[in-house]
């Protein structure tokens, strides 16, 4: 049975195929080339449009059916696995950086041409030697340790009295040297809360140092104490458990983006049938939200940033939106530069794409700062950030930051407890009983919870506002100086939180990390290094606001005006006259951003990680940086 050109049933049909017939017969025509494709184009476009589906149709039937399912099957997965992928990559970001990021960068440069380094035996030799000389230089620096103490590599024949192992601990915090956090000359990295709190928590700690969240009716004084902590953290967010606002604690930042990543593609997954997870997250978001999508397998696709404010850029995330976008995010502010994205720009994008998209408002670094900044008279931009915005489904918030809890506390706000219940999991049929786990941890430590609450119930909401006061003035003060004072140097963005960051106003004539280098090796005060683009930050603390204006800022100036006189007297003939100094951290990220050097940077960070878990007093085998596959004899030995 042939398909005839009877069936066509009307002469507009016909007058329109036969003028896109006519009209890529004239492109083939224009084309004048001897190319087979276009050639079998205008074969076809020369016979009649009836005849081409009598011939589709006779080849339709010449297949067996069996043949014909294969077909198709490989078809669709080409079609799911490769066309859609590309599609999206194209739709978000372009065509040019598809082809010169994906497929040239990614794809060609790092994966083949990377590999191919990697076996060579010259390069793999001279990598073994540079990767082998860093993990011995990491050893010194971070395994640090003194005749004075003993290395327990193995339990003690006999154990220790109480007050041998006070006095241990004692020289470990004296005799070790380390960073000097006390006097709030590190970034970040310590929110001490001040003496008197770190007696009630220690305290708190003795009376709840076998409790634990997993066992509520061994410990329901706990289990009341837990909730209270969510519940006074979700008003600090305008929210209220009474108008069906939920959350949870976790045990920490990386925890609660996580679970809220989960949350997300759960959700997706049950009520929207989303079976390949997409989240749209800015450049600028924090590397949690990356590791998410390695532990769940959740693409993250990345929004720009706007290269004057350092906000996401709205427009980039509404391409990026396809049917497959489970979660979008934004920061309040990011840890990067402390700047607060436009959540009110991203609630709209997310309540009219797909029928509402989650909205996750990343509030880790902000903690009790940023809930705390209206009530104090400060700016947190031309809108809101919180649950006041309507498209926000989901806030995390570090209470072991600015709310000064002990470390391993944070909570994950929800909108509703359907949200909620999706990082939930729950086993009904496992022979050891009914199962259920609301984070990932099993069993967590009620001690910690504990504390977390004693701290906030003495603090209480005036304590905050009195130290949210002095660390915004303290950090608002320094980027006022350095705007001021110190021509040399960019504030990146307007950051209005407690995190300044700055860069050099002539990037290719001064290096920022040189500068963190002898800030850090001649001052002793330690900034975080930042890369795409190259700058530092100071976040500020209860420790550190008190001496930004009589220390750090006067040390920065002349810090800066040292540097930039040496550079400017340096010989102009000089091969290197930036890295001069031949800075260590712009060594590393030179590393970590050549292509050239693909894969070794990942080897450096495994390297430090490895260094991390090795006691004093033993040594580890130098790494070999081609082996590319594991024996099963390795894993067995």
């Amino acid at each position: 049975m042939n398909y005839n050109s009877a069936t066509v049933s009307s002469n507009t049909s016909c007058t329109m195929e036969q003028h896109l017939i006519d009209k890529l017969r004239l492109f083939v025509e224009n084309e004048k080339s001897n190319n087979r494709l276009l050639q079998s184009i205008n074969t076809l476009c020369n016979q009649p449009f009836s005849q081409i589906f009598n011939e589709l149709f006779d080849w339709f039937q010449a297949q067996s059916k069996w043949d014909l399912l294969q077909k198709c099957i490989i078809l669709y997965i080409i079609y799911q696995k490769f066309l859609i992928p590309v599609y999206y990559e194209i739709k978000g970001y372009g065509l040019v950086y598809f082809i010169r990021h994906t497929i040239i960068r990614n794809f060609l440069l790092k994966n083949l041409f990377g590999k191919i380094i990697l076996k060579n035996k010259l390069a793999s030799e001279k990598i073994n030697q540079e990767v082998n000389k860093v993990k011995k230089d990491l050893r010194k620096s971070l395994i640090k340790t003194t005749p004075e103490l003993t290395n327990y590599n193995k339990l003690p024949a006999v154990g220790l009295t109480q007050g041998e192992i006070v006095e241990y601990l004692d020289k470990s915090i004296k005799l070790l040297p380390h960073s000097d956090y006390e006097h709030g000359k590190v970034s970040g990295a310590v929110y001490h809360g001040g003496k008197e709190l770190i007696d009630i928590q220690t305290i708190s700690f003795q009376k709840y140092c076998v409790g634990n969240q997993l066992h509520p009716d061994v410990f329901p004084g706990l289990r009341n104490m837990e909730a209270e902590v969510v519940s006074m953290v979700l008003q600090m967010f305008h929210a209220d458990y009474s108008k069906g606002f939920v959350g949870s604690t976790t045990s920490g930042g990386t925890e609660s983006l996580l679970l809220a990543c989960l949350s997300a593609k759960m959700y997706g997954l049950k009520y929207k049938n989303i079976t390949e997870p997409e989240i749209i997250i800015p450049k600028t978001a924090h590397a949690g939200f990356y590791k998410a999508g390695y532990y769940f397998n959740i693409k993250i696709r990345e929004a720009n940033i706007d290269p004057v404010t350092y906000k996401v850029d709205l427009k980039h995330v509404a391409n990026l939106i396809n049917k497959n976008t489970c979660l979008l995010v934004g920061s309040a502010p990011n840890f990067p530069h402390g700047i607060i994205d436009d959540i009110e720009g991203l609630s709209e994008l997310a309540l009219r794409n797909n029928g509402g998209i989650p909205l996750h408002v990343d509030c880790c670094l902000g903690s009790f700062i940023v809930a705390y900044m209206e009530k104090c008279g400060f700016s947190v931009g031309p809108g809101y950030f919180d649950f006041r915005v309507p498209g926000v489904t989901s806030i995390s918030c570090d209470t072991h930051k600015y709310g000064f809890a002990p470390k391993g506390s944070s909570v994950l706000m929800y909108r509703n407890a359907t949200l909620r219940s999706c990082q939930y999991y729950i086993s009904t049929d496992w022979c050891g009983g009914l199962y259920g786990s609301p984070t990932l941890a099993g069993s967590r430590p009620g001690a910690l919870v504990v504390g977390c609450w004693s701290t906030m119930v003495h603090m209480g909401s005036k304590g905050y506002l009195e130290s949210c006061k002095e660390i915004v003035g303290a950090a608002m003060a320094l980027k006022k100086f350095i705007q001021q004072e110190i021509p040399a140097l960019k504030i990146n963005g307007d950051p209005l939180c407690s995190v300044v960051s700055f860069a050099f106003q002539d990037e290719n004539k001064y290096d920022i990390y040189e500068l963190s280098d002898r800030l850090s090796k001649n001052e002793h005060w330690h900034m975080n290094t930042l890369q795409n683009p190259a700058a530092i930050h100071f976040a500020l603390t209860r420790l550190s606001a008190p001496i930004v204006e009589t220390e750090l800022c006067p040390i920065l100036k002349r810090t800066v005006e040292e540097y930039v006189k040496e550079v400017d007297s340096r010989n102009d003939d000089s091969v290197d006259k930036k890295h001069g100094a031949n800075s260590d951290t712009s060594a590393l990220y030179g590393v970590a951003g050549s292509v050239k050097t693909t894969g070794i940077a990942d080897r450096l960070v495994e390297a430090f990680l490895d260094t991390l878990f090795q006691p004093a007093s033993t040594d580890i085998p130098d790494v070999n940086v081609t082996s590319t596959t594991i024996e099963t004899d390795d894993i067995i030995n």
